[in-house]
């Protein structure tokens, strides 16, 4: 028996677990893997016309049995927590993109080469090949050879801005110097002849910063923040946080901070330390276990000092949960009127409607014996009579939609009770709230789960939509996208999206003729 193993799909599956292009990628995971064999020098050289990208390094080099097993497309030399490279992942990505990778490595007395390509879905077979000489002494080279002649990987301009975005730490002098422990000759990077130059950061406000965890003296990051006088490009806002001179995150969400002058704000923060806590793939930090622990500890300082100069600079911080949940609220109180006008014309929004204390939720009626619809059977409701009488401090309460904690809920089981015809009913409220969580890599928008809207915050949308200031709008797209299965069968679902959007664009004409809910 055989077992066949689709290596086209791996690869792709590797290669769509990295956020940048596939060939930022490649390239950001070939300098990386250079840097964790102590590479000082890294030269690299475009050639459209062969065509070909070519890196060289001056790092320690491999032995022949781990070239060999450098081929394996499922194994690993690295262990999570140690260097900022993972499985020599860059030439196995390039495997999709190139029609030959070569590889030359020099160790002592060791002095090989091999050459690898991705034949078919099922085979990408390699071979020992004469060294080409790219090495001279000790360290790695690879050789690319793109499929496509104008491949980025081919543009001299892109590879240079490849390297100042995610390895900024290395070309900035006053962090570079931070890392001479961990890199004591420096880091320097070669493109095309040319030495690429170190920049520091230049605007009008630069602030340098100093993590430190608890009572240390020695700084465990540093980094700087800047404000603009302009608005940044969308590529540069937000905090960058590196470790060993790898950029891994940037932006604001991560920070869960919302500066009001977001735009004109941009940083960079080095932690070593934080190497530890790096996924397998290096791409990006564990929030769980032991090494989550540290994560969290390490960005809650940062958040700590970046707040406290933004306190200097008189810019206004809100917590991102704040800001969504103050985004969030205006959609809430509309839903009210909202989920009203369509509660008639699509009678499934019927199990989300709930009354005040002294009335009952609207159940779906069915016949005796029947087996409740999937969809409704896990709104069922208790009656409110059976509810012990609140006392004044529980009717200060916030609204449910407030109440609502961050975590989704677990439903209380169902009592079945119903309401007696002699209770008097008062004003019906809607019970549908709205709660964000980060579901990376899930296309969907949001979600329903029991009575409760989960927007998809780590969607590019809704990132959009803060830089853009309409996450108004996104979050009733949201809703309405969530609502739909629930109401309508697939094939009416745009129906009832288009009347959902109507309804609620409505109700800024019923605010405005002073009408209150």
């Amino acid at each position: 028996m055989e077992t066949r193993v689709d290596l086209l799909h791996l690869l792709e599956d590797l290669r769509d677990a990295y956020p940048g292009s596939t060939e930022e990628t490649i390239l950001s995971e070939i300098v990386a893997n250079s840097l964790d064999s102590g590479a000082a020098t890294i030269a690299i050289t475009t050639d459209p016309t062969a065509p070909a990208l070519t890196i060289v390094d001056d790092g320690q080099g491999m032995r022949r049995r781990e070239l060999a097993l450098y081929h394996d497309v499922a194994a690993s030399a690295k262990a999570r927590g140690a260097g900022i490279g993972f499985a020599g992942v860059g030439i196995k990505i390039a495997l999709l993109i190139c029609a030959e990778v070569v590889t030359e490595t020099r160790r002592g007395k060791h002095h090989i080469a091999s050459s690898w390509r991705l034949a078919s879905r099922h085979k990408a077979p390699w071979r020992w090949v004469p060294p080409p000489g790219l090495v001279t002494a000790g360290g790695t080279a690879v050789r690319l050879a793109p499929t496509n002649v104008l491949s980025p990987l081919l543009d001299a301009g892109f590879v240079e801005g490849v390297l100042r975005r995610s390895f900024e730490p290395l070309l900035e002098p006053d962090l570079l110097h931070f890392l001479r422990d961990h890199y004591p000759r420096g880091v320097a990077f070669i493109l095309n002849g040319r030495t690429l130059d170190q920049r520091a950061a230049a605007a009008p406000e630069v602030a340098r910063l100093a993590i430190r965890l608890g009572r240390k003296r020695k700084p465990a990051g540093a980094g700087y923040l800047l404000r603009a006088a302009e608005p940044l490009a969308d590529e540069q806002r937000g905090v960058a946080v590196s470790t060993f001179g790898k950029v891994i995150r940037r932006g604001w969400d991560w920070l869960s901070l919302s500066p009001s002058a977001a735009d004109r704000l941009a940083g960079l923060i080095e932690v070593p330390a934080l190497a530890e806590c790096l996924t397998l793939n290096k791409a990006d930090f564990i929030r769980t276990g032991a090494r989550g622990v540290t994560y969290l500890g390490y960005r809650k300082a940062l958040q700590e000092a970046l707040s406290h100069q933004l306190a200097l600079w008189g810019d206004a911080v809100e917590s991102t949960e704040r800001a969504r949940r103050r985004a969030a609220r205006p959609v809430e109180r509309d839903l009210e009127s909202v989920l009203a006008d369509l509660a008639d014309e699509f009678p499934l929004l019927a199990p989300l409607m709930e009354q005040r204390a002294g009335g009952q939720r609207r159940l779906p009626t069915a016949d005796p014996g029947a087996i409740p619809d999937r969809r409704s059977a896990s709104l069922l409701a208790i009656h409110e009579g059976a509810l012990p009488t609140p006392s004044p401090e529980s009717l200060a309460a916030p609204t449910p939609a407030e109440a609502v904690p961050p975590t989704r809920p677990t439903p209380s089981p169902a009592t079945g009770h119903v309401a007696t015809a002699s209770r008097t009913r008062r004003a019906g409220r809607y019970g549908l709230s709205i709660q964000f969580e980060d579901r990376l890599g899930d296309p969907e928008l949001s979600h329903l789960v029991e009575s409760t809207v989960w927007i998809n915050a780590a969607h590019p949308a809704f990132r959009r939509a803060i830089a853009s200031r309409s996450e108004g709008y996104h979050i009733a797209l949201g809703v309405a996208l969530a609502l739909a299965p629930l109401a309508v069968d697939s094939a009416k679902e745009h129906a009832f999206i288009a009347a959902f959007l109507a309804r609620w664009g409505a109700t800024i004409d019923r605010r405005g003729s002073g009408r209150r809910r």
